[in-house]
């Protein structure tokens, strides 16, 4: 299993047999998926302030790159609306230069944590910061599409969240019944259009008719050439986002973006791969992916792309019309290229206000609203970092947000680690164990020699507990002769746990006290020994179990009184 960690899954489907029958599979579900794909590229584009067709060239050469690398069978990969934020920002700030040098950075450090095997780690992201940052996302991108959506006649959007909203509202006169009236068609086209057929993309027919619509009636609204000019039809040729030498400034700077940008592809790729295992019952590898959206996100801006990822609603997509291998993935690729050829020119015609209405139909599926309100009959603190998440998401910066949501989760997991973490004295007093009466190897059913503490350590021992291991041992009124420290439920030790110990020892050994440990598993005693306290103790004094330690203890006291 491990010599596959880092083989492709296309490269194993072919070993597997691939058949005629599944071609055709891939090559109905790569089509329709092609279809999906390309208003939403261009949506998503337009949306994080590039061109509509640099969506266009990330959908075909990452969407191809990822399907031919991935880690799993199904996977779609391309520009996604969780990027939109932090695109946009970059965009705003160092230009597309600066983006595309970002995301070739990402694409070095997500080949760097799959090659660290970091996939089966980066899938654990708290989920109330995951729900909080979609959410967040999904919000921003409902609000930047307000202003095509109503055919607002603005000259400056603000960037900030409320500072749209108050601009909106001030120009509210100036709102475009035509635009809105298209916008609300589109809505209504991809909300009610799967009842009719899930074959052709109710996107698609959105496009289609309200573009047919505008022409037709000759209305005054935006469309994509209007503001971006003709859409050219072919791919650009490739070349290095970054000129040299090197400018070591620029780089640093986008080291923070670019960060934000492989944790966002990491997470929304292996999100992706967890829903895509669950629709088709098979195992993705997790590091292989995280390695394919590397080399996709380093090819992106090559060819004048942007930031791309595993796409949760186009993989699924792909797997409802019959996708079993990544070739569906890469004919959804190739079906791009032949659309962009052939007909790229025409996308020139598109209303702006149906692309708002689409996205519009994407934020309300990225907001998962019902998550949002379903968590919060959760803990107080899974609460707090949901809210807070979603807060500096919106107000702030996604940036800020995952690193704060991140670490606030962090240290309310080592809180509840700290709670659940319990050292008890249990030879201070009668009764001590009075909820352990039924464990074999309670201390109440055995004879403890008189000069001998026994105390226990419940959970792991890291520097979160630390302190409440040495606030119990600050109980002692006097030094016993021989302190027995049982750890059969500890599981693991940190640098500061092993510090306590270590300090411990010495403490003791001024008193002319012996330590012996009790219960120690194989993986603890490993560490300890690699820190050099076995040798300290003396592996006489470390057993793996209660009576040999109290045995150890009788030892010890026949041979002081020699």
């Amino acid at each position: 299993m491990h010599t596959k960690t880092f083989e492709p899954k296309l490269i194993t489907a072919i070993k597997e047999g691939y058949s005629a029958k599944t071609f055709s599979h891939d090559l109905i579900a790569g089509i329709i998926v092609g279809i999906v794909a390309l208003p939403l590229s261009i949506a998503f584009a337009i949306a994080s302030g590039v061109k509509p067709e640099q969506g266009i060239y990330t959908a075909i050469v990452a969407g191809f790159l990822i399907s031919a690398f991935s880690g799993s069978r199904v996977q779609i990969g391309g520009p996604t609306g969780a990027f939109i934020v932090i695109v946009y920002n970059i965009v705003q700030q160092y230009g597309y230069e600066g983006l595309a040098t970002a995301t070739f950075m990402a694409g070095i450090f997500l080949i760097i944590l799959g090659a660290a095997r970091m996939g089966d780690v980066i899938k654990f992201i708290p989920y109330p910061v995951t729900v909080g940052f979609t959410s967040g996302i999904a919000l921003i991108i409902f609000t930047t599409q307000i202003r095509d959506f109503l055919g607002l006649t603005l000259t400056h959007t603000p960037e900030h969240f409320l500072a749209k909203w108050l601009a909106y509202l001030q120009n509210l006169p100036s709102i475009n019944f035509d635009a809105f009236g298209l916008g609300i068609l589109t809505v209504l086209i991809i909300m009610f259009w799967p009842r009719v057929t899930q074959k052709l993309p109710g996107t698609l027919i959105a496009i289609i008719l309200t573009t047919g619509i505008t022409q037709l009636l000759h209305l005054p609204i935006e469309t994509i050439g209007s503001r971006f000019g003709q859409v050219p039809s072919t791919l650009p040729m490739p070349h290095l986002p970054f000129s040299f030498p090197l400018n070591i400034d620029l780089f640093s700077k986008l080291l923070s973006p670019a960060l934000t940008i492989a944790l966002l592809a990491g997470i929304e790729s292996l999100l992706s791969a967890v829903v895509a295992d669950g629709m088709t019952g098979r195992r993705h590898r997790s590091n292989m992916e995280l390695i394919a959206q590397g080399i996709a996100n380093i090819a992106s801006p090559i060819f004048g792309g942007i930031p791309a990822t595993g796409a949760i609603a186009r993989t699924a997509t792909n797997i409802k019309n019959g996708g079993r291998t990544p070739v569906a993935g890469i004919i959804h690729a190739i079906t791009l290229l032949l659309i962009f050829l052939f007909f790229g020119k025409w996308a020139a015609l598109i209303p702006m206000a149906t692309l708002a209405g689409i996205l519009i139909t994407v934020a309300y599926n990225m907001s998962e609203w019902h998550t949002f309100i379903k968590l919060f009959r959760s803990t107080k603190s899974d609460i707090a970092v949901l809210l807070i998440t979603f807060s500096l998401t919106v107000l702030v910066d996604l940036t800020v947000a995952i690193e704060v949501g991140v670490v606030l989760a962090a240290f309310l997991f080592m809180k509840r680690m700290v709670e659940v973490t319990e050292v008890n004295a249990l030879t201070k007093s009668i009764g001590a164990e009075d909820d352990e009466s039924d464990d074999p190897n309670a201390i109440s059913k055995r004879n403890v020699p008189s000069g001998v503490e026994v105390y226990e350590i419940y959970g792991p021992f890291f520097f979160g507990a630390a302190e409440k291991f040495k606030d119990t041992l600050r109980e002692f009124e006097r030094p016993p002769q021989i302190l027995i420290l049982r750890m059969r439920y500890v599981p693991i030790i940190d640098a500061t746990g092993l510090r306590v110990l270590e300090d411990l020892f010495h403490r003791l050994k001024k008193s002319k006290t012996t330590l012996i440990l009790s219960g120690v598993n194989s993986n603890l005693l490993m560490t300890l020994k690699q820190s050099g306290i076995v040798e300290r103790i003396g592996q006489e004094n470390i057993v793996g179990h209660i009576d040999l330690a109290l045995a150890r203890a009788e030892d010890i006291f026949k041979i002081k009184n020699l």
